[in-house]
């Protein structure tokens, strides 16, 4: 029997807000240094590309 994945409904908004989220408690438990900086430098990135798609949904005339 073939099992399906199972998918869960949510926009890629929350996705990015859940990653940023996750990569922020990943920082905190490292020592500063290289790592540390890129784990930060991604989570600004998933927060800024999630800002990004909000500001885009808002210039599109409603359906």
């Amino acid at each position: 029997m073939i099992k399906r994945r199972r998918f869960r409904n949510t926009t890629l908004e929350e996705m990015l807000a859940d990653q940023a989220q996750r990569l922020a408690r990943q920082a905190q438990g490292i020592p500063p240094g290289y790592k540390r900086q890129r784990l930060v430098r991604k989570a600004r990135q998933t927060e800024t590309a999630s800002h990004m798609i909000d500001w885009i949904m808002s210039l599109q005339p409603p359906k």
